[in-house]
């Protein structure tokens, strides 16, 4: 038997993880800044709640109350999620994948746009902020 190469010893990819390589790279190229773009203006109707510690983000790209809010604070929660969904739904039907994968690399977008203090719910269900 042969000696492991450096080649040989690195993980191959995944499934999952090739498509989201191919996921993200499709974003960057049909124009990711401009559907950013669109989702930060949405996002905007969310800055005094998430200040306030009403509302953070989820690990899959949607927005998510924080406790009791009022219904102002959850109607703008549904607006700004169902103009996300949107966003996610074109663009996975563009890349042949699912919105959920689509709103997953969204997310991580959403985070590093986020203002400092910004509450983030992970997929295990933990808060953290920024």
């Amino acid at each position: 038997m042969s000696a492991p190469t450096p080649s040989s010893d690195r993980a191959r990819p995944t499934p999952r993880r090739t498509v989201f390589a191919r996921l993200a790279l499709g974003l960057l190229l049909l124009g990711t800044p401009v559907a950013a773009s669109q989702a930060q203006d949405s996002a905007r109707l969310l800055d005094a709640p998430r200040a306030a510690g009403q509302v953070g983000e989820r690990y899959d790209g949607y927005a998510v109350a924080r406790g009791s809010v009022p219904a102002t604070v959850t109607s703008i929660i549904t607006q700004v999620n169902g103009q996300r969904r949107t966003v996610y739904e074109d663009r996975a039907r563009a890349q042949g994948v699912t919105a959920e994968a689509v709103g997953r690399i969204y997310a991580a977008e959403i985070i590093r746009l986020a203002p400092t203090g910004t509450w983030f719910l992970s997929e295990a269900g933990v808060w953290s902020q920024k």
